[in-house]
């Protein structure tokens, strides 16, 4: 991860276009150019695996 946490998604996860922008407001926010949607990626860990 950057040194500002910001996750940098690689397509709108609504139109799938990749005219994206950061935006300052929500912190980590992404611009769709395309959709005009704002949006926030987030990390929320790593899945355990099932035990064999």
């Amino acid at each position: 991860m950057s040194a500002n946490n910001r996750v940098v998604p690689f397509h709108c996860p609504y139109c799938a276009e990749e005219d994206l922008r950061p935006e300052v407001e929500p912190r980590g926010a992404w611009s769709c150019g395309s959709c005009l949607r704002v949006f926030t990626v987030q990390f929320h860990g790593l899945r355990g695996q099932a035990a064999s």
